[in-house]
């Protein structure tokens, strides 16, 4: 499955990389490499792959919950879509409280003393996940889970789910994605070297290459 959904992203240019232009993410961190999810939902082919994935991925853990929930913006789309294939229902969290209506952050239904499944697109620094986990939790909904089609696996995004007692399901990983997009030609053995360094130190790599 790893390797299949790594190809996924890779044959859309949701995964792309910039090594000699850095884009800047918005927890200011600078990076030789972008994920753009968003595009899954305009290729169907690669959007069924990643739903598929979801699907088989909580049939083999064996993960327990009652309603499946998306991160908004990105994770709304396919939590929505895993929950119709599942027929479970399906809520979204917003960043916050609207300050209209009845000034929600929690949408579709009531999660109180609900299992939780939350849905992420892509995991940065988790601090999207552990929003929406929190405004979860003051609904007196039970949270223990989060998947998301890949993370980059930063070492602070690792502790602070441990932290939240939470557990990370990816469908892939960037070890799989790299040495793929390598053998593809998508990316050169020095780019490689590149974004390897990045790994390695993401918030000090970018001092150096600002």
């Amino acid at each position: 499955m790893k390797q299949s959904i790594a190809k996924a992203l890779l044959d859309i240019s949701a995964v792309g990389f910039s090594p000699d232009s850095p884009i800047t993410f918005k927890s200011g961190i600078r990076s030789p490499v972008y994920v753009d999810n968003r595009q899954l939902i305009y290729h169907p082919p690669a959007w069924h792959s990643v739903i598929d994935g979801f699907k088989s991925h909580i049939e083999l853990q064996d993960l327990q919950y009652d309603l499946i929930a998306g991160v908004a913006d990105g994770g709304v789309p396919h939590s929505s879509a895993l929950a119709f294939i599942l027929h479970k229902p399906s809520v979204f969290i917003r960043k916050e409280a609207k300050e209209h209506g009845k000034g929600r952050q929690i949408e579709g239904g009531d999660v109180s003393g609900k299992r939780v499944l939350l849905v992420e697109d892509h995991v940065t620094t988790g601090g999207s996940s552990l929003m929406a986990v929190g405004a979860l939790q003051n609904a007196e909904a039970t949270v223990t889970d989060v998947l998301s089609i890949i993370s980059y696996g930063f070492p602070e995004a690792v502790s602070s789910f441990k932290d939240a007692n939470l557990t990370l399901h990816t469908l892939t990983d960037f070890d799989n994605l790299l040495n793929m997009a390598l053998k593809r030609g998508d990316i050169r053995e020095s780019q490689l070297a590149v974004i390897h360094d990045w790994f390695s130190n993401p918030r000090s790599w970018g001092r150096e290459y600002a």
